[in-house]
């Protein structure tokens, strides 16, 4: 795949720029520092007119039986099937991870989509036993509005379809402001969802999906339109804190996805081997650039001789290069300034101690204007400052450890709270690991690593991450709304906990 075909991939997808033209928003891809394209911001009135237009869908679609509103998701999840390859090179191309994770991404898009399916049957509520003869409770739930979704570059379309399937099937109407450095997957998304509503027929409403094309500005016009019932915000904590001041400031739900700083320990009887796996890819998989990557290895003292030596060897040998490449392993960052805040970021962790292997730029021939880097390792003797903040590149920290109970102290010392692991094969520490007592983040994992989770388990952290969920589990629940209903077939009307007033 080169830059000059990028017409004919769009092509393949159906897409054609001909309405976005413009000289406001540069795709550049980060594989070589090339323009993709230049679009045009959508205007004040224009995004004025498109929530608008989502808020009048919801009141049409709401209507629609939910195992309706799944067929359009499952019409979806095979467009995604035709179009993965098309669709995970594009993200590839705009983002700038292996194709094999672009490909990944995609894959995740359809099983949400299937996921969602199944849920349009089970959007289930509860029967209440009523203190009052001849009463029944019950509680229903029913579709929120239009939900507004912020999407980062580094998963440009699966977080939307975490949130977008869900949200389809709950009854809502949907409004994505995607990252401005990847707006080409989001307009290919959009297009193959217009294809399946098509496919659909007339009970889905034309303006179902919106598509925001612009910067800040355009999505703080979405968090603060009172039509927007629900915002999901995926980003940095600094974003997900102004976004979450104004919602509540107009008294609207909130989901928020940020910031991850996430830590693994490797216990004494540990499998080593599986341990080496699963750091290499949490640590450099999508060159560092997850939320969800690992940032933090704590080791036991008694193998860190055995452990880091063989990590720091593997990174040396990492194939670095065109992530459309056959057998590469780390692609470039998104861009120079994600490239810069990785140097400021070593230059500060060496002032604190660090031992710093790797980190430095690699030149790949016909690719100079990327920001390809070796991956870094940053060897401490006990936890420093530095740690305490999340740089999104591929930056790890190693410290060794004496005592369990230490290095879960460690693990929960930080401001995010998104994922954590542990390597063991002592259950009991496995067991506290993931106890009340133990990781205190949103996600916990033993004998594999913090990257990579699914779909059915509802995704989200604690503390400055934001406390959102998405995804699967129960997370369905953030896009609708719940009413409680009592139903008298009595002919008194007794009143709860035994009140009496006689008129």
């Amino acid at each position: 795949m080169t830059i000059s075909s990028i017409d004919s991939l769009l092509g393949k997808l159906g897409v054609t720029l001909d309405g976005y033209a413009g000289s406001d928003i540069h795709s550049i891809s980060p594989i070589d520092g090339k323009l993709l394209a230049s679009l045009k911001a959508d205007s004040t009135s224009i995004i004025e007119r498109r929530i608008q237009e989502a808020h009048q869908a919801y009141l049409a679609w709401r209507t629609v039986p939910a195992p309706r509103r799944g067929e359009l998701i499952r019409l979806f999840g095979e467009e995604l099937r035709t179009y993965k390859h098309e669709l995970g090179q594009l993200v590839t191309l705009e983002a700038g991870k292996i194709l094999q994770e672009g490909l990944g991404e995609v894959q995740e898009m359809i099983d949400i989509c299937d996921f969602a399916v199944g849920l349009s049957r089970q959007l289930y509520g509860l029967t209440i036993a009523s203190e009052r003869p001849g009463h029944r409770m019950m509680e229903q739930w029913h579709p929120a509005g239009a939900v507004g979704i912020i999407s980062a570059f580094n998963f440009p379309v699966a977080v939307w379809a975490w949130n977008a399937a869900l949200a389809i099937v709950c009854g809502d109407s949907v409004i994505w402001k995607p990252s401005e450095k990847t707006p080409l997957t989001a307009i290919a998304t959009q297009t193959l969802f217009i294809k399946a509503a098509q496919r659909f027929g007339s009970d889905a409403p034309a303006a179902l999906t919106q598509l925001i094309i612009g910067g800040r500005d355009s999505g703080a016009q979405m968090v603060a339109d009172h039509r927007v019932a629900l915002v999901s915000a995926t980003g940095s904590t600094r974003m997900g804190k102004q976004v979450a001041e104004v919602c509540a400031k107009r008294l609207a739900r909130s989901i928020l996805e940020l910031g991850g700083n996430n830590a693994m320990i490797v216990a004494p009887s540990a499998d080593l081997e599986m341990a080496v796996r699963a750091i290499i890819f949490s640590a450099v998989g999508t060159a560092g650039q997850r939320c969800t990557t690992l940032r933090r290895l704590f080791v036991h003292q008694s193998i860190y001789d055995t452990l880091v030596p063989r990590l720091k060897k593997i990174y040396e040998g990492l194939p670095i290069g065109n992530p459309l490449t056959s057998g590469t392993l780390v692609g470039p960052l998104i861009d120079e300034m994600a490239y810069n805040n990785l140097q400021k970021t070593i230059d500060q962790a060496i002032g604190q101690g660090a031992k710093i292997s790797g980190g430095h730029r690699i030149d790949v021939a016909g690719y100079e204007k990327g920001f390809y880097v070796r991956p870094a390792i940053a060897e401490l003797s006990a936890p420093a400052d530095i740690m305490q903040h999340e740089t999104f590149a591929p930056l790890m920290y190693i410290v060794p450890y004496n005592d369990l109970q230490q290095a879960i102290d460690w693990n929960n010392n930080v401001p995010q709270g998104l994922s954590s692991s542990i390597f063991t094969t002592d259950m009991r520490e496995a067991e506290l690991f993931v106890s009340a007592a133990g990781s205190d983040c949103g996600i916990a994992n033993v004998n594999i690593g913090p990257s990579g989770a699914e779909i059915g388990g509802a995704f989200g952290g604690e503390k400055e991450t934001g406390g959102g969920r998405e995804s699967g589990s129960d997370a369905w629940k953030a896009y609708m709304r719940r009413t409680t209903n009592t139903f008298n077939y009595s002919h008194a009307l007794p009143l709860a906990q035994g009140i009496s007033f006689d008129i």
